[in-house]
């Protein structure tokens, strides 16, 4: 189970081939609750994802955004998609650019939907410049008050890359700030705005398919600490359920994630379509093994 406010479910599972669920936001309480911020659980197959959501998909008072419980119970019977209105969505908008082959596979796994009698249709990005630094800069001055508040040998204790991430907050204004948090309101309002044209978004999960496992993130700079996280981000801040599963693997075996994304509340449905595309695609037997080295 992972926490996940910009993609931290979604985007490791992609890398090592799982599946990665981040359901609505208050589907699963959490405590500390926060704008965005959801669990979810990371497993190898849908079924296994389902299961374990039977059990966290409770509510709970800690978390005042918990949302009530469920009338059905979570199944994991694959549906149908003929008719479905798909967008496919391959270009972020900002940030990294995704590898040519991590675009292929995703093109591909949205023809197999088509094959089935969905309709798909090309998305443009919902995610821009200035909602990524918007974002960056409200976060580095929430993250800086936080880090502010700890005693000197716990500040100690903090990856320097976060230290020098948050440190530009504490010269941020608070309208700068509020500014920079206004941003999310946007990203919710483009993120509603897709679902009033399709029932589904297919795009990468991830911009970058690989990086040096010592590096903090694959840009490995924290002046710019998000540019791998646009796919992800938007659902965060609109709350709609989103789930990666692997599409495949690149030409050095490493994985690559399908990111599904789903109308609010349809969690349950959501997992339903990923099983669907996991009976097409298959079970996975060449899953990633540790360098022999």
């Amino acid at each position: 189970i992972g926490t996940d406010i910009g993609g931290s479910v979604r985007l490791p599972a992609a890398w090592c081939g799982l599946v990665g669920f981040k359901p609505t936001l208050g589907r699963i309480p959490i405590d500390p609750y926060y704008t965005g911020r959801c669990a979810g659980p990371m497993t190898r197959s849908v079924d296994d994802a389902v299961l374990m959501m039977r059990y966290l998909a409770r509510p709970d008072a800690r978390d005042a955004t918990s949302l009530p419980p469920l009338t059905g119970d979570w199944s994991d019977a694959p549906v149908s998609v003929n008719g479905l209105k798909i967008g496919l969505m391959l270009e972020p908008g900002a940030g990294l650019q995704p590898e040519g082959f991590v675009c292929a596979a995703v093109e591909q796994a949205a023809r197999l939907f088509e094959s089935h009698g969905a309709q798909v249709r090309t998305l443009a990005p919902i995610m821009d410049r200035a909602q990524l630094d918007g974002l960056d800069r409200f976060w580095r001055a929430r993250q800086w008050a936080e880090l502010s508040a700890l005693g000197a040998e716990q500040f100690a204790k903090v990856l320097p890359y976060i230290r020098d991430w948050a440190a530009p907050g504490a010269d941020l204004s608070g309208v700068e700030a509020v500014l920079g948090f206004n941003q999310t309101f946007e990203m919710r309002r483009r993120a509603a705005q897709v679902f009033s044209e399709f029932d589904l978004v297919l795009s990468p999960t991830n911009q970058i398919n690989h990086f040096p496992a010592q590096w903090p993130s694959p840009s490995n700079d924290p002046q710019q600490p998000f540019e791998h996280i646009v796919f992800t981000l938007p659902w965060n801040m609109g709350e709609q359920p989103a789930l990666s599963i692997n599409c495949g693997f690149a030409a050095d075996g490493l994985p690559i994630g399908l990111q599904m994304i789903a109308p609010r509340f349809a969690d349950q449905w959501l997992l339903q379509v990923a099983k669907t595309y996991e009976s097409w695609r298959g079970a996975i037997h060449n899953w990633p093994n540790p360098p022999s080295h």
